[in-house]
């Protein structure tokens, strides 16, 4: 998912996967035909060389190489399913930026997309083409043998998988914001970020609208001139222009499974996929990352707060920590997480506002770390990334600045549980809703609301991505969801000292409901002594799943179930005067997939029923938030 030309529908996808990545020499002062015109002064051009995959299938694969080369080069591979064969924007100034120093740089397509042959899948075949593809790197007579793999996003997600299988040549990694790699790890079961808690997100649909394109042009397999490849790629792009979609309508299309080919489209990888639960066998045979299938190679971790997939991402870094089937790799990984939506890691600087919020100054020599990373590793350079260098370097949001923990969350944070109370009343803003320390009594009365999901509660920021712009992913003001009177909010006191919240922040709510299933959506917001109430982090679980993913349950009308979404993860300092809130509903639209409530086949309904919902607090069923909170300070 990036912000590159893939002439994705007339909408703006900030798929910002190049965008990603921050020059060390500020390149926005070289018009790209300058930039163009430096690579060709240093580089050597290999374009369009058809690398042979296991199966035969050839994979069009564009390499840089130093004109003044080491006898032997480290390599850096750079995979992806987007059209970056026409080098620009942040694309060139890597390639320009790693052969100043000293590195063949390699742009593959992966099978199926543009000049690449065969078909296409989703994450790109990492565990065969990608293994395959360093084979052949580490057999060429200019390679030293040592391949460092680097991206955002779609150029990162098939780095995990990859890591699995512990190729010789697989010397170092740089997966960056690369969750929807990741299947089933730890408390996520999130198949690439299809779902949260079993509901599934919106955001695939409109990329896969853009990325998915069954009925593409190819040149025959039978060319196999390399020279004329290189002047047909040079002249062409293969890249299909689509219609244009109004996705702030069509994301509202139901049913749900026939939202693209209501568009005109043939069925391909999204029916596919919208077809499948949670827990369906077939996440297993594609390019995911799975638990148990360990992990061997060091990695430099680059991942944000307002990702579509922080929670994820994090759980796999412990995972590697800890996996040990290559206790050199289980012993070098590091985490670097900044305060801003998916991939974007040009804003980092002076001033940056995230949404609506002064995250003040982030700078982060992005770069820096990367290459110090590769000199290490594919250079045997000891002293370029010092053994040191904390393990996670987090923002701290709200304070304002950079800290250092040896794990995550850090050693020393410890649970703060704050109970759900009220008087009964806790709908909206101008509620009773409060958050309090101290459990509930035996009788405290239960508060109830009405979700349609013909009007669902709307998305207004949090973490997402690359969905046609019908969420704006950020820190934004949630005060005008909050005057709903199916949304219901618990707020605490004015905090009298800072409270550094930091880690996995995990809900339980006690549950009943009219209809047969249900979403349950939780939100956590700081508020500001004006008001202003800004998101940190938001989650969503389907009721049927409370038993397990594999073990979908209806509910009884009136009976209660125990509800545990999966964990927001943040590190947020709530200030001085501020107060910590939990929003509850049960919808969160268009970033999530409305529940219907039917009880039935969700993606292949059409009409929906009105659940009255209640959300528990007495002693004998406590709703409450559970906050890793860091000592005073």
């Amino acid at each position: 998912m990036k912000q590159r030309a893939v002439k994705l529908v007339a909408v703006t996808l900030v798929l910002s996967h190049a965008s990603a990545l921050v020059a060390a020499q500020d390149y926005s002062k070289y018009s790209p035909a300058a930039q163009e015109a430096e690579l060709a002064a240093i580089a050597v051009s290999r374009l369009g060389v058809m690398v042979p995959m296991r199966d035969g299938v050839a994979l069009s694969t564009d390499i840089y190489t130093p004109k003044k080369p080491q006898a032997k080069q480290p390599v850096i591979l750079w995979r992806t399913p987007y059209n970056e064969h026409k080098l620009r924007g942040s694309t060139l100034r890597y390639v320009l930026e790693s052969v100043k120093r000293g590195y063949t740089f390699i742009v593959q397509n992966e099978r199926g997309r543009y000049f690449s042959q065969g078909q296409w899948e989703i994450l790109g075949h990492p565990q065969t083409d990608a293994y395959d593809a360093l084979t052949w790197i580490a057999s060429q007579p200019w390679s030293n043998g040592k391949v460092g793999t680097l991206g955002c996003s779609s150029s990162a997600e098939w780095q995990l998988a990859l890591a699995g299988m512990n190729h010789p040549a697989h010397a170092a990694m740089v997966p960056m914001s690369a969750g929807a790699g990741i299947g089933k790890v730890g408390r996520f079961q999130e198949q690439g970020n299809w779902y949260t808690g079993g509901v599934p997100r919106n955001l695939f649909f409109v990329w896969l609208y853009g990325v998915d394109n069954p009925l593409r042009a190819e040149l025959p397999a039978t060319l196999t001139d390399e020279k004329m490849r290189a002047r047909i790629e040079a002249y062409n792009d293969l890249d299909a222009t689509k219609p244009k979609v109004d996705w702030n309508k069509q994301i509202k299309h139901l049913p749900v499974n026939q939202m693209l080919t209501d568009l005109g489209e043939p069925p391909a990888t999204f029916e596919q996929l919208i077809a499948r639960t949670p827990a369906d066998p077939a996440w297993n045979q594609g390019g995911l990352y799975h638990e148990g299938m360990g992990w061997g190679v060091p990695a430099l971790w680059f991942n944000t707060w307002y990702d579509v997939s922080i929670g994820p991402n994090m759980e796999l870094f412990n995972l590697a920590r800890t996996a040990n089937t290559d206790k050199e790799a289980s012993a070098n990984q590091y985490a670097v997480i900044a305060p801003v939506p998916h991939c974007q890691f040009a804003k980092l600087g002076p001033d940056t506002v995230v949404g609506e919020r002064d995250m003040g100054d982030t700078s982060f020599d992005v770069d820096g770390a990367v290459y110090s990373w590769f000199d290490r590793w594919l250079k045997g350079d000891g002293k370029a990334f010092p053994a040191s260098t904390p393990r996670v370097r987090y923002y701290l949001m709200g304070a304002n600045r950079w800290q250092s923990a040896a794990q995550w969350p850090p050693q020393e944070a410890r649970p703060l549980r704050l109970y759900l109370r009220s008087g009964g009343k806790a709908n909206s803003l101008y509620g009773d809703g409060r958050l309090a320390s101290d459990a509930p009594p035996a009788a405290e009365a239960a508060d109830r609301y009405r979700y349609d999901p013909m009007n669902p509660v709307q998305t207004i920021g949090g973490g997402d991505c690359c969905n046609g712009g019908v969420v704006i992913p950020g820190a934004f003001d949630q005060r005008q969801i909050e005057s709903r009177q199916d949304v219901l909010v618990y707020s605490s006191e004015p905090l009298t000292a800072p409270v550094d919240v930091v880690g996995f922040v995990d809900a339980v709510l006690k549950v009943s409901s009219s209809a047969k299933d249900t979403d349950f959506a939780v939100k956590l917001v700081d508020v500001a002594p004006d008001g202003t109430a800004l998101i940190i982090g938001d989650t969503i679980f389907r009721a049927r799943y409370r038993d397990g993913y594999d073990k979908p349950a209806m509910m009884a009308p009136d009976q209660v179930y125990t509800i545990r979404p999966t964990p927001i993860t943040t590190a947020n300092r709530f200030a001085a005067g501020h107060r910590i809130r939990v929003e509850v509903t049960s919808s969160n639209f268009p970033k999530f997939v409305r529940n219907l409530n039917t009880g039935g086949p969700n993606e292949s309904e059409k009409t929906g029923v009105v659940a009255d919902n209640v959300i528990h607090h007495e002693a004998a069923a406590q709703s409450y938030i559970e906050l890793p909170v860091l000592p005073a300070r």
